[in-house]
C-alpha cells in the first residue's frame, strides 16, 4: 500500500495521542500488547511442543532405532543373514544385531525391574545417545567377561548403585531341579551410569556387551532382533518393504512409529488443538485493534469531513486508517516475536523460578518423560503466525476505514 506524503503525515499523526485522545491511545496501546502477547504464546508454545517432538524422536531413536526386526519368542534365527540384506537393502544404513529382555535386578536389598539390552562393544561405544550422556564412570569399562555393566541414573538412584556397586539380575530362565525351576541370579559391577534425558529409559535400561546377555539368557549365539536405521526415518516402511519376506516366519518388522503410536499421536493431536486455541487470542487482540479504530474515527470526524472539502479522496482516507491498524498489528508481531523469543532463551529459568516460588515441582520427569523443557523453533511455523497476526490485523481495519472513507463532508459540517 503506497501512501503519499499528506497520507503519510495523517497516519502518523493519528498513531500519536491528541489533545483529548488519551483513552483512545489507551486502548490502542492494550491492542498492540495483547497482539503481542497472542503472537509469543503461539511462537513459544509452537516451539516447546516442536521441542517435545523433536527430543522425544532423537533419544528414542537413539536408543531403539527407526525399526527392529523382532524374534519371536525373543529369539531371531538366522539372525546374521537378516542384518546382511538390510544393510543391503536401499535406504538402509544401519543395521545392528541386540538382545532386549525385561528382568529384575537386586542392590542393597532393592529390587527393581529393568530391561536389559545387550550390544556388541563397537555399537555400545559408537552411539552418542549412550556415550554422551555419561554421568559417572566410563563406558569403555564394558567390555566382554568383565562382568561390567551401565545402568540408567534413575535406576542407579533407585538401587543406591554407583559405579564399583555389586548389581544381581535375576533371569527367570534358570536351571531346572526336582523342585522345579530355580531363577538364574548373576552379579555385575556397575561400570558407568548414563542419563538419556527419557525418564522411563533412565529408570530401566542396563547396558550390557552382547555375549554377556548370551550367557545371562542362555541363547547361545542367537540375538532377539536386528535395530534398522534408515536414511529417511517418515518412509521406513517404504524402505524395509523388500525385507517382509525374508522375515516373516521368523519374527516382526515394528517402526517408530507403531513403537510409540500413542505418544506421538497424542503429541500431534496437541499440537493442533493448542493451535486453534491460542490463535483466538490473536483473534480477540485484532478486535482491540477494530475497537480502538472505531473510537477514532468517531473522534476524528471533523477532521475528515475538512480533510473530503479539502480534495481528500475516499481511497485515501480508507488508506490513512488501514495503514494505523496495520502498523499497531506490525508493531504487536514485532513485540510478540521479540517476547517469544526473550521467553524460550530462558525458558528453563523461567520454570526452575515458578517452581521455587510455588513450591511446586512443575516439570516431572516421571510424567512428562524429559528431564528439561525443550524447544525447537521452526520458521516456517512463525512465518505462519506472523502473516495469520498481519491478516487478522489488516481484516479489522477494513470497517472502520470504509466508515472514515464514507463520512458525508455536508452532513458532519451543516451546522459548523
Amino acid at each position: 500500500m503506497i501512501l503519499n506524503r499528506a497520507e503519510r503525515m495523517l497516519a502518523r499523526r493519528y498513531l500519536l495521542p491528541g489533545k483529548g485522545e488519551g483513552f483512545i491511545f489507551l486502548v490502542a496501546t492494550i491492542s498492540l500488547i495483547a497482539v503481542a502477547l497472542g503472537v509469543a504464546a503461539l511462537i513459544i508454545v509452537m516451539s516447546v511442543m516442536n521441542g517435545f517432538r523433536a527430543e522425544l524422536f532423537d533419544k528414542i531413536v537413539g536408543l531403539n532405532g527407526h525399526a527392529v526386526v523382532q524374534g519371536y519368542e525373543g529369539r531371531l534365527p538366522d539372525w546374521q543373514r537378516i542384518a546382511d540384506t538390510a544393510r543391503k537393502t536401499p535406504g538402509v544404513t544401519s543395521a545392528l544385531p541386540l538382545i532386549e529382555q525385561p528382568l529384575m535386578a537386586s542392590s542393597n536389598g532393592r529390587v527393581e525391574g529393568v530391561l536389559v539390552r545387550g550390544l556388541r562393544v563397537q555399537d555400545i561405544r559408537s552411539n552418542p545417545t549412550i556415550t554422551s550422556n555419561v554421568l559417572a564412570g566410563d563406558i569403555k569399562a564394558i567390555t566382554p567377561g568383565s562382568g561390567k555393566i551401565a545402568i540408567g541414573s534413575r535406576l542407579a538412584d533407585t538401587l543406591g548403585a554407583f559405579p564399583g556397586s555389586e548389581v544381581s539380575l535375576i533371569s527367570p530362565e534358570g536351571r531346572s531341579t526336582v523342585v522345579g525351576t530355580v531363577p538364574r541370579i548373576v552379579s555385575y559391577t556397575v561400570g558407568a551410569v548414563f542419563e538419556v534425558g527419557v525418564y522411563d529409559y533412565d529408570k530401566a535400561f542396563v547396558i550390557m556387551p552382547m555375549q554377556d546377555a548370551q550367557e545371562l539368557l542362555m541363547l547361545g549365539d542367537q540375538v532377539g532382533m536386528v535395530e534398522i536405521q534408515t536414511s529417511n526415518p517418515d518412509r521406513v516402511s517404504e524402505i524395509l518393504a523388500p525385507l517382509r519376506p525374508l522375515v516373516e516366519g521368523r519374527g516382526i518388522i515394528v517402526d517408530w512409529r507403531q513403537m510409540n503410536s500413542a505418544l506421538f499421536q497424542a503429541l500431534e493431536v496437541e499440537r493442533v488443538a493448542m493451535f486453534v486455541v491460542l490463535s483466538l487470542i490473536v483473534l480477540v487482540a485484532v478486535f482491540n485493534i477494530l475497537s480502538s479504530l472505531i473510537m477514532l474515527v468517531r473522534a476524528k470526524t471533523r477532521d475528515i469531513a475538512i480533510l473530503r472539502t479539502m480534495g481528500a479522496s475516499r481511497r485515501g482516507m480508507m488508506k490513512v486508517f488501514v495503514t494505523v491498524g496495520v502498523t499497531i498489528g506490525s508493531l504487536g508481531i514485532l513485540l510478540g516475536i521479540v517476547l517469544g523469543a526473550i521467553f524460550l532463551f530462558f525458558r528453563q529459568n523461567v520454570v526452575d523460578a515458578i517452581q521455587v516460588v510455588t513450591g511446586q515441582n512443575l516439570w516431572d520427569p516421571s510424567v512428562r518423560f524429559l528431564t528439561d523443557l525443550p524447544s525447537k523453533t521452526d520458521p516456517v511455523e512463525v512465518t505462519a503466525i506472523v502473516l495469520t497476526a498481519l491478516i487478522l490485523s489488516f481484516l479489522a481495519t477494513l470497517y472502520p476505514a470504509y466508515k472514515a472513507a464514507g463520512t458525508d463532508p455536508v452532513q458532519v459540517l451543516r451546522y459548523e
